[in-house]
């Protein structure tokens, strides 16, 4: 096992440094990389991908590549504008409704973004659970206004019966993520008539083929996204979009730009907006560089032991 500690560019999801294991099976290579807000219960998933994708082969894949999106986490908008412009994507995901930033800036951000879009490209927001009904049906009618038209606004609210309620009000589709990975049973919630889309994340549900599942149990058109792993963890997300029969939108697998590095020696980074799809983990360059410390490798390496003893 070898765990690592990379740092983000810009603060995400609250935090500054990713955090994970990489541990080698038969089949390659898997990556554990569960936040720390998650219980030992909540990481069952998150191991369970990482076993899948170093002791079994992936499903066959019915595409070759992939159409990503580039993310824009909260920055100002001139780093908004240089982030869309380096990655090469036509389709952005900006995030928005961060604890302390009001919706000024956010619409700023969004702003910077349609303009380094231009007026083809495809500007998606998410805003993680943060609002309740009336603040998520007023802020998605500004943002819609400022990105002159949004494809889809990500699980703005924290429960079905809000996305519901808010879907209900606004003509933008509206997009569930913790609705589904978070739930208790992935496979059973029900989310059709709350929202349009089904954002799929293969290390929550607990790897490829059980994501298989949960997307063709949802019934709804999906976007694979990641849980800012390094490319070890990215390959089995690209791994499930590959697989699925059909991908309509652009996937959120574009986030090593998020990290300060990598563990492989040809990193997964989108050119001109799309990423291959692997047939196997890629494998790491174990570099002193992004090695942790003793401490926190003892951390996670116990991190492990707890999960797997409460499976």
């Amino acid at each position: 096992m070898f765990v690592y500690s990379i740092p983000l560019r810009n603060r995400f999801r609250g935090i500054t440094v990713r955090e994970g294991v990489l541990f080698e099976g038969p089949a390659g290579w898997g990556e554990f990389c569960a936040f720390l807000d998650y219980s030992d219960s909540e990481c069952v998933p998150w191991l369970d991908c990482a076993e899948e994708s170093s002791v079994e082969s992936w499903p066959s894949p019915v595409r070759t590549r992939i159409p990503v999106n580039c993310t824009v986490p909260v920055v100002d908008p001139e780093r908004a504008r240089e982030i869309v412009l380096k990655s090469g994507c036509t389709t952005a995901k900006v995030k928005v409704a961060d604890p302390g930033v009001d919706l000024a800036a956010d619409l700023e951000r969004v702003e910077a973004v349609r303009d380094a879009l231009g007026p083809q490209g495809k500007l998606r927001v998410d805003a993680n659970t943060a609002w309740d009904v009336d603040t998520a049906v007023h802020a998605i009618r500004e943002l819609d206004k400022v990105a002159h038209g949004l494809e889809y606004v990500e699980q703005p609210c924290p429960s079905i019966e809000e996305l519901a309620a808010v879907r209900r009000k606004v003509d933008v589709r509206i997009a569930a993520d913790e609705s589904i990975r978070r739930a208790d049973d992935p496979l059973k919630v029900a989310v059709a008539g709350a929202a349009d889309l089904a954002v799929i994340k293969v290390a929550p549900l607990g790897g490829v083929r059980r994501a298989l599942r949960v997307a063709e149990a949802c019934g709804l058109p999906c976007v694979v996204s990641s849980a800012v792993e390094t490319s070890v963890g990215l390959a089995a997300g690209l791994a499930l979009a590959g697989a699925l029969p059909e991908l309509d939108f652009a996937c959120g697998l574009g986030t090593l730009s998020l990290l300060d590095g990598d563990v492989v020696a040809e990193p997964l980074t989108p050119r001109d907006g799309w990423l291959p799809v692997p047939t196997s983990p890629p494998v790491p360059v174990l570099r002193d560089e992004f090695a942790a410390d003793a401490e926190t490798t003892a951390k996670w390496l116990a991190r492990v032991d707890r999960v797997r003893a409460g499976r």
